[in-house]
């Protein structure tokens, strides 16, 4: 998965690119909780170079309700097999697992604006969404009563576990969920802390560098760091090939 701003300008929770790799967890798995909405194209398909902005802005006005994911489907055929697409622009939405809605072809903008409407949070959902931003500790280990893989919730819990120092039931509760970007951020810091040094890590990466081959904490920690740092920091990637380099 690729996540980043969208041509739109769009923040990157509403846009993401998904690959056969990681079709299960970034749709499947998120639409448990978060309408997803897959935008079926091509660089060749003309229609959906003008239908993909367009569903960017709508989906990007629900401020993170409804979430959009790109799958290039010449580099993706499992997933153009997996929704039987005959022609594109294809969009297909997904809730609890199951398309609940979709349209072929180019659709106009009040189209577009019914069928993103009509994926709404549940009234379940939004006690959640309200539970989640209020950070209740005590309502969100109810909901985990009743849907214990709820990522969203897990995540939040996990973090709150970290502030306080529990890390030990933060890390039990994120092996629950399938690794996403948030999943493997939680992680990191659950095993590294929140605390950034003052040299923000390179000192400790380059020590890390000579040991990571034949140490496996050393190569977890390394990894960890990079989590943190994230792919917006310019020094993330030269870390990773720098390792890749060390490894093989």
């Amino acid at each position: 998965m690729v996540i980043g701003m969208s041509d739109q300008g769009l923040p990157s929770a509403f846009v993401i690119d998904v690959t056969d790799a990681d079709f299960e967890t970034e749709v499947l798995h998120r639409s448990q909780t978060q309408a997803v909405v897959v935008d079926l194209w091509a660089p060749w398909c003309g229609p959906c170079k003008t239908l993909g902005p367009l569903l960017e802005e709508v989906i990007g006005a629900t401020g993170g309700a409804v979430v959009l994911a790109k799958v290039n489907v010449d580099e993706n055929p499992a997933i153009a097999r997996a929704f039987q697409v005959q022609s594109i622009p294809a969009v297909y939405a997904v809730s609890g697992g199951q398309v609940v809605d979709g349209f072929v072809g180019a659709q106009g903008r009040a189209e577009v604006q019914a069928f993103v409407d009509r994926l709404g949070p549940s009234a379940e959902q939004e006690l959640v969404n309200g539970l989640i931003e209020a950070r209740d500790e005590l309502g969100l280990r109810a909901v985990l009563e009743t849907d214990p893989g709820n990522e969203r919730v897990i995540v939040t819990l996990a973090e709150m576990l970290v502030e306080r120092g529990e890390t030990a039931e933060a890390l039990a509760l994120l092996e629950r969920v399938p690794e996403t970007d948030d999943v493997r951020r939680v992680k990191a810091e659950a095993r590294l802390g929140t605390v950034t040094p003052d040299d923000d890590y390179d000192a400790e990466l380059t020590d890390l560098l000579d040991r990571v081959k034949g140490d496996d904490e050393a190569r977890q920690r390394f990894v960890d760091i990079l989590e943190l740092m994230g792919p917006a920091d310019p020094r993330t990637a030269a870390y990773r090939r720098q390792l890749t380099a060390r490894l093989f």
